[in-house]
């Protein structure tokens, strides 16, 4: 700890930066400070907080800006953590609670409300599970010789389409769909829904198997998308506008465009076992995320399904007013999830 007076002077300096983006000299931090005290001695402190790796000095007659330890030591230490309004809660709520039933549109939903809520790029991704399983399969008709079709798995992934049908779904051909799907499909794992398990299904389906077959086709599509891991991000042209990241926005948009980084640091997170972090600057384990602030929390569900959801922005994003908002959504994603039978780490 570096003392009640070092503190004060380090979180006004690093308030201010954030606010302005420029440095803080010592004349305008004295008039600052609730309390007396000379310029020369505030020159001293910062001297020494510099010397503590907290503060640098760019230019040598100008004021100090804060580190990616002084960040660290900021947020850690400085920060007072206060709870959201309650008007702030409640939209909170309210725009959480449209798909609150699915896990996946629960998260996206997430996402979105992260991004535009803190101004930074958001996330969530959930991993893949190869023990995810068929749990059921409905076939409403829709009118216009059209249906809709709904795989709902084990793991909660609920996947939907739209297909044509060239006959009447009467009562016969539901009891035929049903028939087929649970011998066939329910139960199954997602992985192992594939061609030939469609094919194998000809026989089964008698006349109507030409009908019959772009339903089926359709289920197996669905099955595929939902047996691999999602991985979703929001708002990254937001981080344009983060004047910080400068020339490393361009590589930071690469990185995200491409996925592959930022899904190999979400599966070594998930396999730490970690409930959430905030890594800033260099402790970020990617190279292209070395001077931002990530944070990301991580959820399992139905006992075998995992998730992540998360934020990418500058190190001089407002983390006195983004902090509580990203808690109070994890923390409502959490709540709503559980009433699914669903728990958070």
């Amino acid at each position: 700890m570096i003392g009640e007076r070092r503190s004060a002077i380090l979180g006004l300096i690093i308030d201010y930066y954030i606010s302005t983006g420029e440095p803080l000299g010592s004349k305008t931090l004295c008039q600052m400070l609730p309390y007396s005290i000379s310029s020369a001695t505030i020159r001293n402190e910062m001297a020494y907080l510099t010397t503590l790796g907290l503060l640098e000095q760019r230019h040598t007659s100008g004021g100090r800006v804060p580190t990616k330890a002084g960040y660290r030591y900021y947020i850690d230490n400085i920060i007072e953590h206060r709870p959201l309004p309650d008007y702030e809660k409640q939209k909170i709520d309210e725009a959480l609670s449209i798909n609150a039933s699915d896990p996946e549109r629960l998260l996206s939903d997430a996402a979105k409300l992260l991004s535009e809520l803190t101004g930074c790029a958001a996330f969530y991704s959930t991993v893949k599970d190869p023990l995810d399983c068929v749990q059921g399969v409905e076939l409403i008709p829709a009118g216009n010789s059209k249906a809709m079709l709904v795989m709902l798995s084990i793991g909660g992934k609920i996947k939907s389409s739209v297909c044509k049908v060239s006959c009447p779904i009467d009562e016969e051909f539901l009891k035929t769909f049903y028939s087929v799907t649970n011998d066939l499909f329910v139960g199954v794992p997602l992985s192992d829904i594939s061609l030939s398990l469609v094919q194998s299904a000809a026989p089964m389906l008698g006349d109507k198997v030409f009908d019959m077959l772009p339903i089926m086709l359709s289920l197996y599509s669905l099955c595929s998308e939902a047996s691999g891991g999602t991985l979703e991000i929001k708002g990254e042209t937001k981080l344009i506008s983060q004047t910080e990241l400068g020339q490393d926005v361009y590589r930071l948009l690469v990185l995200l465009a491409k996925k592959e980084k930022l899904e190999s640091l979400l599966s070594s997170f998930v396999k730490a076992n970690a409930a959430s972090v905030l890594f800033i600057g260099d402790e970020n384990p990617v190279y292209e995320l070395k001077n931002t602030a990530c944070a990301i929390a991580r959820f399992t569900y139905n006992d075998v399904q995992t998730a992540t959801l998360g934020i990418i922005g500058s190190m001089r994003i407002d983390y006195k007013a983004i902090l509580p908002r990203v808690d109070y959504i994890i923390k409502a994603v959490t709540n709503l999830l559980k009433e699914g039978g669903v728990r958070y780490e």
